[in-house]
């Protein structure tokens, strides 16, 4: 089953009524809203990038942040929608097929994501909404102030390094497909440095 914006809006409206902590909400429409804009400037489908955006982090609509790439992949598969949208639950957390280039620490051993995070071959969707991920707070920034944003509330690790520096070479890889520096499109950064 397909999942639209507009869909994926009222189940992030839902989860406002049963979260704790709704920073993560107005995240996700951050991430949704950004990835729009730059899968326009691509030429891609914009609607689906929003989505997806919207989606990303839907596993965290019962407090459970920890778990919550696994939670939001098994909440929506079993409402029933195509598995491109429940992959973005996993995958955007993760650069470069490895669960370990990520934010906040390695990461609790799941067979199973550990597996799928190996073997998927990223779509640009999933890349897109992995930079935006790293590019949004409440509001749109600059990778290096989203990066120290997590660093300063979840800490340093063995991995950040790694995972900055892959963080970086993303956002080089969107450069460079659109000939020009991705903050371009988002004038409002410079006033959120």
């Amino acid at each position: 089953m397909e999942l639209t914006s507009n869909k994926a809006l009222e189940m992030l409206k839902e989860a406002e009524t049963i979260t704790p902590d709704l920073g993560w909400i107005k995240h996700s429409i951050c991430v949704g809203n950004t990835a729009e804009i730059i899968a326009t400037a691509l030429n891609l489908d914009s609607e689906k990038a929003k989505t997806l955006g919207y989606i990303h982090d839907i596993g965290k609509r019962n407090g459970d942040f920890r778990n919550h790439v696994i939670n939001g992949y098994h909440y929506l598969k079993d409402l029933g929608y195509d598995i491109e949208y429940c992959n973005i639950c996993l995958t955007h957390s993760y650069l470069n097929n490895d669960v370990y280039c990520t934010a906040g620490g390695i990461p609790v051993d799941i067979p199973f994501k550990t597996d799928f995070i190996k073997n998927h071959e990223y779509t640009i969707y999933e890349k897109i909404i992995n930079l935006c991920d790293l590019m949004c707070t409440r509001v749109v920034n600059t990778v290096d102030k989203r990066l120290i944003d997590i660093i300063i509330r979840r800490g340093a690790y063995e991995n950040t390094q790694y995972h900055v520096k892959e963080a970086y070479r993303l956002k080089e890889y969107f450069d460079n497909l659109l000939g020009y520096n991705l903050y371009d499109l988002f004038p409002e950064i410079k006033e959120n440095l």
